[in-house]
Protein backbone atom coordinates (compact mmCIF):
# COMPACT_ATOMS: atom_id res chain seq x y z
CA UNK A 1 0.00 0.00 0.00
CA UNK A 2 1.52 3.69 -0.73
CA UNK A 3 1.82 6.36 1.28
CA UNK A 4 -0.79 7.99 -0.01
CA UNK A 5 -3.50 5.57 0.45
CA UNK A 6 -2.23 4.81 4.47
CA UNK A 7 -2.75 8.39 5.03
CA UNK A 8 -6.17 8.13 3.44
CA UNK A 9 -7.27 5.17 5.29
CA UNK A 10 -5.36 6.38 8.62
CA UNK A 11 -7.64 10.00 8.44
CA UNK A 12 -10.70 8.15 7.78
CA UNK A 13 -10.36 6.41 11.19
CA UNK A 14 -10.09 9.92 13.08
CA UNK A 15 -13.14 11.50 14.34
CA UNK A 16 -14.31 13.89 12.03
CA UNK A 17 -16.40 16.62 13.42
CA UNK A 18 -19.83 17.42 12.02
CA UNK A 19 -19.90 21.07 12.13
CA UNK A 20 -18.44 23.80 13.99
CA UNK A 21 -19.85 26.84 15.38
CA UNK A 22 -18.94 30.49 14.72
CA UNK A 23 -16.87 31.86 16.95
CA UNK A 24 -17.75 34.23 20.38
CA UNK A 25 -15.32 37.09 20.89
CA UNK A 26 -15.34 38.58 24.53
CA UNK A 27 -12.71 40.47 26.00
CA UNK A 28 -10.00 38.00 26.29
CA UNK A 29 -11.75 34.84 25.85
CA UNK A 30 -12.74 33.05 22.58
CA UNK A 31 -15.43 30.70 22.66
CA UNK A 32 -16.25 27.88 19.43
CA UNK A 33 -17.80 24.20 19.55
CA UNK A 34 -17.63 21.30 17.59
CA UNK A 35 -19.84 18.16 17.18
CA UNK A 36 -19.16 14.58 16.22
CA UNK A 37 -20.90 11.59 16.13
CA UNK A 38 -20.21 8.59 18.59
CA UNK A 39 -22.16 5.74 19.63
CA UNK A 40 -20.69 5.27 23.49
CA UNK A 41 -18.48 7.19 25.88
CA UNK A 42 -15.30 5.75 24.02
CA UNK A 43 -16.22 7.10 20.91
CA UNK A 44 -16.70 10.14 22.93
CA UNK A 45 -13.97 10.49 24.37
CA UNK A 46 -11.41 9.40 21.69
CA UNK A 47 -13.08 12.58 19.39
CA UNK A 48 -12.67 14.78 22.50
CA UNK A 49 -8.95 13.50 22.61
CA UNK A 50 -8.26 13.51 18.93
CA UNK A 51 -9.72 17.38 19.21
CA UNK A 52 -7.53 18.40 21.88
CA UNK A 53 -4.03 16.81 21.09
CA UNK A 54 -4.30 16.62 17.25
CA UNK A 55 -6.97 19.87 15.92
CA UNK A 56 -5.82 21.68 18.32
CA UNK A 57 -2.38 20.30 19.33
CA UNK A 58 -0.50 23.38 18.63
CA UNK A 59 -2.25 25.89 20.47
CA UNK A 60 -4.39 23.95 23.27
CA UNK A 61 -7.59 25.69 24.32
CA UNK A 62 -7.40 27.16 28.32
CA UNK A 63 -11.07 25.23 28.72
CA UNK A 64 -12.39 22.19 26.55
CA UNK A 65 -15.60 21.19 28.55
CA UNK A 66 -17.78 18.87 27.01
CA UNK A 67 -20.64 16.63 27.25
CA UNK A 68 -22.15 13.14 25.18
CA UNK A 69 -25.41 11.57 24.94
CA UNK A 70 -25.40 7.86 23.44
CA UNK A 71 -28.17 5.27 23.67
CA UNK A 72 -26.64 1.89 24.24
CA UNK A 73 -27.11 -1.20 25.02
CA UNK A 74 -28.01 -2.52 28.05
CA UNK A 75 -25.52 -5.22 29.68
CA UNK A 76 -26.51 -8.78 28.83
CA UNK A 77 -29.02 -7.72 26.13
CA UNK A 78 -28.70 -8.44 22.46
CA UNK A 79 -30.64 -5.72 21.12
CA UNK A 80 -32.80 -7.93 18.81
CA UNK A 81 -35.82 -7.58 21.75
CA UNK A 82 -36.49 -3.83 20.53
CA UNK A 83 -36.09 -0.51 22.50
CA UNK A 84 -36.04 -2.08 25.79
CA UNK A 85 -33.00 -3.25 25.01
CA UNK A 86 -31.23 0.33 24.80
CA UNK A 87 -30.46 3.01 27.73
CA UNK A 88 -29.62 6.39 27.00
CA UNK A 89 -26.58 7.58 28.90
CA UNK A 90 -24.90 10.74 29.09
CA UNK A 91 -21.59 12.39 30.96
CA UNK A 92 -20.11 15.87 31.01
CA UNK A 93 -16.58 17.31 32.17
CA UNK A 94 -15.67 20.97 32.97
CA UNK A 95 -11.95 20.54 32.62
CA UNK A 96 -11.50 23.69 34.71
CA UNK A 97 -14.54 25.77 33.63
CA UNK A 98 -17.08 25.16 36.43
CA UNK A 99 -20.42 24.20 35.22
CA UNK A 100 -19.51 24.76 31.90
CA UNK A 101 -20.02 21.14 30.75
CA UNK A 102 -23.91 21.26 32.41
CA UNK A 103 -24.53 24.13 30.12
CA UNK A 104 -23.64 22.01 26.99
CA UNK A 105 -25.67 18.98 28.26
CA UNK A 106 -28.59 20.85 28.63
CA UNK A 107 -28.35 22.51 25.14
CA UNK A 108 -28.00 18.98 23.93
CA UNK A 109 -31.04 17.56 25.90
CA UNK A 110 -33.19 20.75 24.70
CA UNK A 111 -32.57 19.73 20.66
CA UNK A 112 -32.74 15.69 21.40
CA UNK A 113 -29.32 15.21 20.41
CA UNK A 114 -28.18 12.06 20.75
CA UNK A 115 -25.26 9.70 19.84
CA UNK A 116 -23.05 12.78 20.00
CA UNK A 117 -20.43 14.35 21.73
CA UNK A 118 -20.83 18.17 21.99
CA UNK A 119 -16.51 20.19 22.77
CA UNK A 120 -16.70 23.69 23.37
CA UNK A 121 -13.57 25.16 23.85
CA UNK A 122 -12.62 28.53 25.79
CA UNK A 123 -9.06 30.24 24.56
CA UNK A 124 -7.80 32.69 26.83
CA UNK A 125 -5.16 35.10 25.55
CA UNK A 126 -1.50 34.79 26.49
CA UNK A 127 -0.61 36.88 29.64
CA UNK A 128 -4.14 36.27 31.62
CA UNK A 129 -4.75 33.34 33.77
CA UNK A 130 -5.37 30.18 33.01
CA UNK A 131 -8.47 29.79 35.57
CA UNK A 132 -10.83 32.30 33.91
CA UNK A 133 -8.42 34.86 32.21
CA UNK A 134 -10.21 38.13 31.98
CA UNK A 135 -13.53 38.20 34.32
CA UNK A 136 -16.73 37.91 32.23
CA UNK A 137 -19.02 36.67 35.43
CA UNK A 138 -22.54 34.74 33.98
CA UNK A 139 -21.43 35.88 30.55
CA UNK A 140 -19.37 32.73 29.93
CA UNK A 141 -22.59 30.31 30.21
CA UNK A 142 -24.48 32.28 27.64
CA UNK A 143 -21.05 31.91 25.30
CA UNK A 144 -20.88 28.28 25.93
CA UNK A 145 -24.73 27.85 25.23
CA UNK A 146 -24.96 29.75 22.04
CA UNK A 147 -21.68 27.79 19.96
CA UNK A 148 -23.68 24.38 21.92
CA UNK A 149 -27.09 25.20 20.42
CA UNK A 150 -25.34 26.21 16.93
CA UNK A 151 -23.66 22.69 16.82
CA UNK A 152 -26.50 21.06 17.91
CA UNK A 153 -28.88 22.50 15.32
CA UNK A 154 -27.19 21.75 12.72
CA UNK A 155 -26.04 18.43 13.77
CA UNK A 156 -29.93 17.75 14.01
CA UNK A 157 -30.58 19.12 10.63
CA UNK A 158 -27.74 17.47 8.75
CA UNK A 159 -29.36 14.18 10.66
CA UNK A 160 -33.27 14.76 9.09
CA UNK A 161 -31.32 15.81 5.69
CA UNK A 162 -29.93 12.47 5.50
CA UNK A 163 -32.72 10.83 6.04
CA UNK A 164 -34.61 12.75 3.26
CA UNK A 165 -31.96 12.45 0.56
CA UNK A 166 -31.52 8.58 1.69
CA UNK A 167 -35.30 8.29 0.83
CA UNK A 168 -35.18 10.56 -2.58
CA UNK A 169 -32.41 7.64 -3.96
CA UNK A 170 -34.85 5.20 -2.99
CA UNK A 171 -37.67 6.95 -5.05
CA UNK A 172 -35.50 7.80 -7.74
CA UNK A 173 -34.22 4.01 -8.06
CA UNK A 174 -37.74 3.24 -8.20
CA UNK A 175 -38.77 5.69 -10.04
CA UNK A 176 -36.00 4.62 -12.74
CA UNK A 177 -37.03 1.17 -13.16
CA UNK A 178 -40.69 1.80 -13.66
CA UNK A 179 -39.86 4.06 -16.52
CA UNK A 180 -37.66 1.85 -18.19
CA UNK A 181 -40.16 -0.73 -17.73
CA UNK A 182 -43.10 1.62 -19.05
CA UNK A 183 -40.23 2.75 -22.14
CA UNK A 184 -39.86 -1.25 -22.81
CA UNK A 185 -43.80 -1.74 -23.39
CA UNK A 186 -44.70 0.57 -25.81
CA UNK A 187 -42.25 -1.32 -27.99
CA UNK A 188 -40.92 1.19 -30.30
CA UNK A 189 -37.37 1.64 -31.30
CA UNK A 190 -36.92 4.74 -29.52
CA UNK A 191 -38.57 4.03 -26.25
CA UNK A 192 -36.31 1.11 -26.30
CA UNK A 193 -33.39 3.47 -26.76
CA UNK A 194 -35.16 5.67 -23.69
CA UNK A 195 -35.09 2.37 -21.80
CA UNK A 196 -31.26 1.88 -22.07
CA UNK A 197 -31.16 5.77 -20.98
CA UNK A 198 -33.16 5.39 -17.93
CA UNK A 199 -30.84 2.06 -17.05
CA UNK A 200 -27.41 3.91 -17.71
CA UNK A 201 -28.38 6.97 -15.59
CA UNK A 202 -26.14 8.39 -13.49
CA UNK A 203 -27.88 8.35 -10.13
CA UNK A 204 -28.86 12.11 -8.69
CA UNK A 205 -26.20 14.31 -7.01
CA UNK A 206 -27.96 15.82 -4.24
CA UNK A 207 -24.35 17.58 -2.35
CA UNK A 208 -25.59 20.93 -3.04
CA UNK A 209 -28.33 20.42 -0.52
CA UNK A 210 -26.07 19.05 1.59
CA UNK A 211 -23.86 21.83 1.62
CA UNK A 212 -27.01 24.32 1.99
CA UNK A 213 -29.13 22.31 4.46
CA UNK A 214 -32.00 23.11 2.65
CA UNK A 215 -34.74 20.56 4.27
CA UNK A 216 -37.48 22.40 2.69
CA UNK A 217 -36.41 21.60 -0.77
CA UNK A 218 -35.63 18.42 -0.21
CA UNK A 219 -39.11 17.92 1.26
CA UNK A 220 -40.29 19.37 -2.00
CA UNK A 221 -38.04 16.98 -4.06
CA UNK A 222 -39.68 14.05 -1.99
CA UNK A 223 -43.16 15.33 -3.32
CA UNK A 224 -42.45 15.66 -6.56
CA UNK A 225 -40.73 11.83 -6.51
CA UNK A 226 -44.13 10.65 -5.09
CA UNK A 227 -46.43 12.41 -7.74
CA UNK A 228 -43.95 11.34 -10.49
CA UNK A 229 -44.23 7.45 -8.87
CA UNK A 230 -48.04 7.94 -9.24
CA UNK A 231 -48.22 9.16 -12.70
CA UNK A 232 -45.98 6.09 -14.28
CA UNK A 233 -47.77 3.64 -12.11
CA UNK A 234 -51.01 4.91 -13.36
CA UNK A 235 -49.29 4.73 -16.73
CA UNK A 236 -47.82 0.81 -16.44
CA UNK A 237 -51.20 -0.36 -15.51
CA UNK A 238 -52.81 1.04 -18.93
CA UNK A 239 -49.85 -0.59 -20.77
CA UNK A 240 -49.96 -3.46 -18.95
CA UNK A 241 -53.78 -3.94 -19.54
CA UNK A 242 -53.40 -3.04 -23.43
CA UNK A 243 -50.73 -5.45 -23.57
CA UNK A 244 -52.51 -8.04 -22.26
CA UNK A 245 -55.31 -7.32 -23.99
CA UNK A 246 -53.44 -7.47 -27.36
CA UNK A 247 -52.09 -10.80 -26.52
CA UNK A 248 -55.29 -11.98 -25.47
CA UNK A 249 -56.76 -11.31 -29.23
CA UNK A 250 -53.79 -12.97 -30.74
CA UNK A 251 -54.72 -15.89 -29.26
CA UNK A 252 -58.21 -15.81 -29.96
Amino acid sequence: MSTLETFVQNTKSYPQSVCTSQEIRDRSSLFIANIFRASNEEEARKAVTHLRNVIHGSKRATHEMFAWRCMVLKAGRTGLSGPDDFELKSGNEDDGEKYGSGRILKMMQAEGIIDAVVVVNRHVDAGHTRYGGEMIGPARFSHIETCAREVCHTFRVKDELDERLATLGSLDDMLGLLRAELAELTETKESAETASKIVGKKKQDYRALLDSLDVTKAKRLIIARENSLKSVKASLKKARERKAAEAGGKMS
